[in-house]
């Protein structure tokens, strides 16, 4: 990968705002989802200097049929969870704190941490929102990789924050040394997204673990492990034993992805108690769950079928794509996650809109000059489709 980019330039683009986001409103979804989006000369959306992404006009944009385009779990929820969300509907009138309370308990152990440890939210994307309003309040800098998930970078420049945008390395993992490098006295968090989405990429455990917990005496560092638990083969664990050496890390967790349950929205971040305290003094976390998503969320836990399922299933599918992207001739970024992103042949606008006329939805992006597309690996019958269209595509 080039690297060589000229950010002064980039930063200085003449970007233009989209108001009211008529236009592919699930791209701006968040606490600021009122303020308008940047967008380029080009009318694309300005995510980062290194990434640009196109839409289209929802309004008259194709009936979609294989929905690959917000990295879902297609086989969920599970059936435990289904039936705990009847069962628990008729106490839907009152406070789940107990039932709260029994949960964080649950994850407390499961995670190896005391329950003070843990934040409950609706969905992990909420949690790092409010870390990002707490932390920045008074401005300061935030350091992560490019690209980037930026749903807690968005918030941080939002409050008045700026943002240290380090390149991947070659391989698209974290350049933890240029990352540590970036650190002054006014940054207030760290940001790791591992695996990383929109690219998919790993950086290795140890490594991680090394970063974190030597970076974490200067300065929080937030790791968000969403996708960590669909990583087949990876070298990676999780950052939450950190905890237990006192290290200030920030690890946020969701039941969106393995657990199938995007729309029921809960997610958690296990922390320090201080930092938590911290965070709640401000923002209350777990007061957005519905009673019944708890009930979901606590039977999902014990689901471990379920979970296997889901990581078997989407590695078979993601194994059948990258089958057929190697025919084609496509280069991937081999990707830990359920979601593939590979260079493409048309401009991004072109592809959201010749796939979308085959029915199915994907992510268009421009990264570093060039297009891509974002697949989300869906079920077997849905890749068959995508690879229909994708062979199509002229």
């Amino acid at each position: 990968m080039d690297q060589k980019i000229d950010r002064r330039n980039l930063l200085k683009s003449g970007l233009m705002t989209l108001g009211g986001l008529v236009a592919a409103p699930h791209l701006s979804m968040g606490a600021f989802s009122n303020m308008p989006l940047n967008l380029d000369p080009e009318n694309r959306i300005f995510r980062s200097p290194m990434v640009r992404e196109y839409f289209l006009d929802e309004k008259v944009a194709p009936k979609i049929v294989a929905k690959l385009n917000a990295n879902e779990n297609p086989y969920g929820p599970p059936m435990s969870a289904r039936k705990a969300v009847a069962e628990s509907v008729e106490g839907g009138n009152r406070y789940a704190w107990k039932e709260l309370t029994d949960l964080m308990a649950k994850i407390a152990k499961k995670e190896g941490v005391t329950p003070d440890h843990i934040m409950m939210g609706p969905g992990s994307s909420d949690l790092l929102e409010k870390v990002a309003l707490v932390l920045f309040a008074n401005g300061g800098n935030v350091v992560s990789a490019d690209p980037t998930y930026m749903s807690l970078i968005n918030v941080a420049k939002s409050t008045g924050a700026t943002w240290k945008a380090i390149p991947c390395k070659e391989d698209w993992s974290h350049d933890l040394k240029a990352m540590e490098a970036a650190i002054d006295k006014d940054t207030k968090l760290v940001y790791v997204c591992n695996p990383n989405n929109p690219v998919g990429s790993i950086t290795a455990g140890k490594d991680l673990l090394d970063f974190c917990s030597r970076v974490s005496e200067k300065v929080p560092v937030f790791v968000d492990e969403a996708y960590l638990e669909l990583a087949v083969g990876a070298n990676t664990e999780s950052m939450v034993s950190l905890l237990t050496k006192k290290k200030n890390v920030i690890v946020a967790r969701t039941f969106s992805k393995i657990m199938g349950m995007a729309g029921l929205r809960v997610g958690y971040i296990a922390a320090l108690p201080s930092t938590l305290d911290q965070i709640q003094k401000i923002t209350r976390g777990g007061m957005g769950i519905a009673y019944t998503s708890i009930a979901a969320a606590n039977a999902s836990l014990d689901d471990a079928n379920f979970q296997t399922s889901t990581r078997k299933l989407n590695h078979e599918a993601k194994l059948y794509l990258y089958d057929n992207l190697d025919k084609m001739g496509y280069k991937y970024i081999p990707s830990y996650t359920n979601f593939v992103i590979f260079p493409v042949g048309v401009s991004g606008k072109e592809l959201l809109t010749k796939m979308s006329a085959k029915g199915v939805g994907v992510r268009a992006f421009e990264i570093l000059g060039k297009p891509w597309c974002r697949v989300s690996i869906g079920t077997m019958d849905e890749m068959k489709m995508f690879v229909g269209a994708l062979g199509q595509l002229s």
